[in-house]
């Protein structure tokens, strides 16, 4: 492997679409939802807290902790693949920015954006089509035999939807976003060549001829884990997706979810 490049993504917002695209690329490895960062995060608690650690010279248990960083995330992907990129998929590469610099200095993020009141939009007709499963990620008995209302109440202030944004307006606050690249789904679907082409000039690798009418669906994960919100599975053909969420959701709750995110309309020019 010679580069490792990270996306971190909103939900809903097509993460799992981009790297099956550039998925295409046969120099890429890219992977589903991605537990790497899960893995290098615990060992960073078990440093910070463990007082074998403590008690040695702090310089030098901080130089080997981060070369093990960097050497386990390595090796985890060559014992996976022998191809020359990497694009680990994990929502919380982008609030752990300063983290991940540290063992691996400048990384490359991209993140993909979606206007919340589709995000929200997607949720629910999930919602709808799954309710008799069990959510997963919130309490599955709060979220049937409510309103549309309440729903959205509850994805603000819990995970996915909620979780997500309040990393990304983090990373906004922090002014981490101006590493970063931001790729609008909305976008993607519209000019997706575009938009690929803006990938590779930021990842500084030549560029590649996708085909976007025929995208197979290379990631692989078991949706049942995640509950009604683990829809992964992708469209072959990269087209403009219809904004439904006012019949979706009613303008009313889609205006109020306009209104709470004003920070990310402004930030993001979604107006």
């Amino acid at each position: 492997m010679e580069k490792l490049f990270f996306q971190s993504s909103l939900p809903r917002a097509g993460s799992t679409l981009l790297q099956n695209i550039m998925g295409q690329n046969p120099d890429f490895y890219v992977t589903p939802t991605s537990g790497v960062l899960e893995l290098v995060y615990a060992a960073r608690k078990n440093y910070s807290e463990s007082p074998e650690f403590k008690a040695q010279d702090a310089d030098t248990m901080k130089k080997a902790f981060l070369s093990f960083c960097a050497g386990g995330v390595y090796n985890f992907f060559e014992s996976i693949t022998d191809k020359k990129y990497v694009i680990d998929k994990s929502r919380g590469w982008g609030v752990h920015y300063n983290f991940l610099n540290s063992f691996y200095p400048d990384p490359k993020i991209i993140c993909m954006i979606r206007d919340p009141r589709a995000i929200m939009a997607s949720m629910e007709k999930n919602f709808r089509k799954n309710q008799h499963q069990d959510s997963g990620l919130v309490n599955h008995a709060e979220m049937t035999g409510t309103t549309t209302e309440k729903r959205i109440d509850i994805w603000v202030g819990s995970q996915p939807v909620g979780l997500a944004m309040e990393r990304l307006y983090q990373i906004v606050k922090e002014g981490i976003n101006e590493k970063m690249l931001f790729i609008k789904f909305e976008n993607l679907t519209q000019n997706p060549k575009k938009e690929i082409e803006r990938i590779y000039n930021f990842l500084e690798l030549p560029q590649f001829k996708h085909d976007f009418n025929n995208v197979e669906q290379i990631t692989q994960e078991d949706d049942q884990v995640y509950g009604i919100y683990g829809d992964h599975a992708i469209k072959s053909k990269v087209e403009p997706v219809k904004k439904d969420y006012n019949q979706v959701l009613g303008t009313q709750a889609a205006n109020w979810v306009k209104n709470n995110y004003k920070w990310f309309y402004d930030t993001f020019k979604y107006y």
